[in-house]
């Protein structure tokens, strides 16, 4: 049978890039998201590539809705091969700015949501001996104070992905997670306009200020990360598990 995907996070960014990229390896892919004109026009542009799309407009941080995703890509498709957790966006906010409610909100989306997937997903995965991909960044091993969540709630993911990769070793379900630094998101470029306006600097000046702190060349781009993702649930990449996978032009010095 054909095999299928599930993409999270589906109608911007990497989400969208990656569902691009991976309609070239799996011809059927369901696409989730909260933004349901974005997801359509997502889902189009894979059609016309011939990839069956299944749009599937819900938001994740409702407990019911990961439910929903497995019930409905399974009633459409028969199957389920790879899962890519990619939704989730942690509000950038200091340690001593962050209420209660921002926190459950972040690990709803990004967190929760992401680990309700892989367990409704698991026994199809099971059958497929199929992929999961988690996503955290680079803060989970550089975390700031100015961005207290962003850090926690990565390295908490990195250590879900691993638990997951150690129960997939016996039921041959393969678990990673890709870890990207600085990609040049709509999210982030409102991040860096909201930088610059707060230290009366260009847009243009804030970029250049985020560079050098963060020691790297250039910001990188949804699509380098999108081929990262279609590596790690590719056939190439089976033997890899367990394993974070770092692309972050250089931000954090290690493998």
């Amino acid at each position: 049978m054909e095999s299928v995907a599930i993409v999270t996070g589906a109608s911007s960014g990497i989400g969208r890039a990656t569902a691009l990229r991976l309609a070239r390896d799996f011809p059927r892919i369901a696409l989730v998201a909260r933004d349901g004109d974005k997801l359509r026009q997502v889902a189009a542009q894979m059609e016309a590539d011939g990839c069956k799309a299944l749009a599937l407009e819900l938001d994740l941080s409702n407990p019911t809705a990961p439910a929903a995703v497995i019930e409905r890509t399974l009633a459409a498709f028969g199957r389920i091969d790879a899962l890519l957790n990619i939704a989730g966006a942690v509000p950038g906010l200091d340690v001593f700015q962050m209420t209660d409610e921002q926190w459950d909100s972040g690990m709803a989306l990004k967190f929760h949501a992401a680990r309700r997937l892989t367990l409704g997903a698991w026994e199809p995965l099971r059958a497929s001996r199929g992929s999961v991909v988690f996503t955290s960044g680079s803060a989970a091993v550089i975390p700031r104070a100015a961005a207290a969540a962003v850090g926690s709630i990565n390295a908490a993911i990195e250590a879900l992905a691993k638990a997951f990769a150690d129960r997939g070793l016996e039921a041959g379900v393969q678990v990673n997670s890709v870890s990207p630094g600085a990609v040049m998101t709509g999210r982030r470029l409102a991040m860096l306009e909201k930088l610059a306006t707060a230290r009366h600097v260009s847009v243009e000046e804030a970029k250049r200020a985020f560079l050098q702190q963060a020691g790297i060349s250039r910001f990188g781009t949804a699509e380098e990360i999108a081929e990262l993702m279609a590596f790690v649930v590719a056939p190439a990449a089976r033997w890899m598990t367990g394993t974070v996978l770092r692309m972050d032009g250089g931000e954090v010095k290690s493998v």
